[in-house]
């Protein structure tokens, strides 16, 4: 029997409930979520979300994503195998929020995931239940080597997705 069928009170109400059917504070139930990385495309990103999520009346759920990269293997494993990096710009990151005057109005929470960017920013969204997801736009070599992460999010994400330019 799962955990969360076991229950122990009288009227039958289970002690335990599974994490998606656990009540949540009424401004996260279906929030915007915004992949935050410090950079100059994902600070305008947040400033957008947290409008946004003002304008909506919800909160804001603020994802960011450890590095991956591609680790070198002996014998030529394929596929490539990657590993994650180590962040510890995270709690620099959640201090610079902290203190960020855009965000003092709008409900937020910060959640770390490492492992693949869009994969997990559309993981989060999907727990939320989020209304949408907003990221920044991303130029250079290694996103149009690789692809941008807005442009995998908007192709694959199972809600709307804004790229902030």
């Amino acid at each position: 029997m799962a955990a969360f069928d076991f229950s122990d009170l009288p009227d039958g109400t289970p002690l335990l409930r599974p994490e998606s059917q656990r009540p949540r504070d009424p401004a996260f139930q279906h929030p915007v979520v915004v992949g935050f990385d410090g950079s100059g495309a994902s600070e305008r990103a947040l400033a957008y979300a947290a409008g946004m999520a003002r304008r909506l009346g919800g909160g804001l759920v603020i994802v960011h994503v450890a590095n991956r990269i591609p680790a070198t293997v002996w014998a030529g494993c394929e596929p490539p195998v990657f590993i994650d990096v180590p962040d510890n710009r995270s709690e620099a990151l959640g201090l610079e929020l902290a203190c960020a005057d855009h965000l003092s109005d709008v409900p937020w929470i910060l959640v770390e995931r490492g492992g693949d960017i869009c994969h997990e920013i559309e993981d989060v969204a999907k727990e939320f239940a989020a209304d949408a997801i907003v990221v920044g736009g991303s130029s250079g070599f290694v996103s149009r080597l690789f692809g941008s992460v807005a442009c995998r999010l908007v192709k694959h994400a199972k809600r709307p997705v804004v790229v902030i330019p």
